[in-house]
């Protein structure tokens, strides 16, 4: 009995040793939704080896003190929340450590054998940026091409004088995709290339889609008046955009099915994957190509801003976007690192996706403070460069494809309140932070509105 209690407080204490290092009574189910959408260069195999490196594993299950080994770096325990599964237990490790996965418990071997096969740590951040900035460039013209086919040139559906925005279709269609590649077929992507999935969802998806553009054209209908039209067209904009990324899913997943009876009724069995950029070679040979249409993307729309800049108009102001939009993507990218790390060290509200949250915030004033300064200066190479960067920088720093996966995952997680919880904050936030910095100044300057 003497025994039994022995090995007890022990184990009481080696559990309150680890609480003095970082808190592991976490809410799995909070962090994985709030990481439902992006998690930015956590993502990257190079930083998750790294951090695998450090793990060293004890497996002497009798130790002088009774108790298991732990996993150590260099004294201090450590727990990395991305690599929590509920279905894998480890040995007799204390309760706070039986969920932790296998994959996130590997020697200093394995891990260089690993990171043997991959790019060096600079290479791989290059390599992402490179995806980023391409697909982000596609992004944005996709964006521009869907106002123009359902603007008022072409189709009539969206207008700025609507509760239909113009940026309303691509966020819809981009929430749709992100159903299709962000969440159903998100793993199959990893398995040919992780930096094509980030590329895919973060790059294109993200920048196709746009929270600061939404936002703006709320802030828009306000200071001339229309506030019910604003508020309708938040409302309205959520439920469309939330519905998109559901119908997503599921045209997704019955597309799997499909594929899968195809193939079994073949004899061919699951599908296979035969090509994968799993090597150094091969992910090289991807960045010399990406680094050619980039250079590409980036000449063409430099030399079209110089001839087209003295004109103004629609045309200068989206190739100023496409040289800026890689920037937006990048920060977006790096902020999504907070996603599921909560405040603090205690790791308080890990449900909140902060990353995502920051990123649209952010956005969304700095776009309302540039639709201040075009007001104010009121000329037309100003409201060149004013729109190019609204477009552009803002249109992918800020994004609602993520927010839309975020948010359907907390709606279909225990706790459904906190989708709708977020989804205010988000929108309150941004919309009262675009009155103070644009209604504000044009009801007391008296600009022309």
């Amino acid at each position: 009995m003497d025994q039994t209690n022995s090995v007890g407080s022990s184990l009481r204490r080696r559990s309150l040793s680890m609480s003095s290092h970082i808190s592991i009574q976490v809410d799995n189910d909070a962090e994985s939704v709030s990481e439902a959408g992006d998690i930015g260069d956590r993502a990257l195999p190079s930083r998750r080896y790294s951090e695998r490196s450090s793990f060293r594993l004890s497996f002497d299950h009798r130790s002088e003190n009774g108790a298991a080994g732990c996993i150590q770096e260099e004294g201090n325990l450590q727990l990395y929340p991305p690599f929590l599964h509920h279905n894998i237990s480890v040995g007799p490790l204390p309760p706070e450590l039986t969920s932790l996965s296998t994959n996130a418990i590997v020697n200093s071997g394995d891990t260089k054998q690993e990171r043997a096969e991959g790019l060096p740590v600079l290479l791989d951040y290059a390599s992402c940026l490179l995806h980023l900035s391409v697909f982000g460039i596609l992004g944005v013209l996709t964006r521009y091409i869907l106002q123009k086919l359902f603007g008022p040139g072409l189709a009539g559906v969206t207008s700025d004088e609507t509760i239909l925005y113009l940026d309303l279709p691509s966020n819809m269609v981009g929430s749709f995709f992100m159903g299709w590649f962000g969440v159903v077929f998100k793993a199959d992507i990893s398995r040919i290339s992780e930096h094509l999935a980030i590329a895919i969802t973060t790059g294109y998806l993200g920048s196709l889609t746009t929270f600061s553009g939404w936002n703006q054209k709320m802030v828009d209908l306000s200071v001339s008046g229309h506030w019910l039209f604003a508020a309708l067209g938040f409302l309205i904009g959520l439920f469309l955009v939330a519905f998109s990324i559901i119908f997503g899913i599921e045209t997704a997943e019955g597309f799997r099915w499909l594929l899968n009876w195809i193939n079994m009724n073949a004899g061919s069995g699951s599908i296979k994957i035969k090509w994968k950029v799993d090597n150094c070679s091969r992910q090289l040979g991807v960045m010399v190509v990406l680094s050619v249409l980039l250079g590409l993307l980036w000449g063409v729309s430099g030399a079209l801003v110089k001839a087209e800049f003295k004109h103004g108009g629609s045309d200068a102001q989206l190739w100023f976007a496409c040289m800026v939009g890689p920037l937006g993507v990048w920060v977006r990218w790096f902020l999504a690192r907070l996603n599921g790390r909560g405040l603090g060290r205690t790791g308080l509200l890990k449900w909140i996706p902060f990353g995502t949250l920051a990123a649209n915030v952010s956005a969304a004033s700095v776009m309302a403070a540039l639709a201040s300064v075009n007001k104010a200066v009121n000329t037309r190479d100003c409201d060149t460069v004013v729109a190019g960067l609204q477009f552009g920088l803002m249109g992918c720093l800020s994004t609602v494809s993520t927010f839309a996966a975020e948010f359907n995952a907390m709606r279909e997680s225990k706790n459904p309140w906190r989708a709708y919880a977020y989804a205010v904050i988000t929108i309150c936030v941004s919309f009262s932070a675009g009155i103070l910095i644009y209604c504000v100044p044009v009801w007391t300057k008296g600009f022309d509105r």
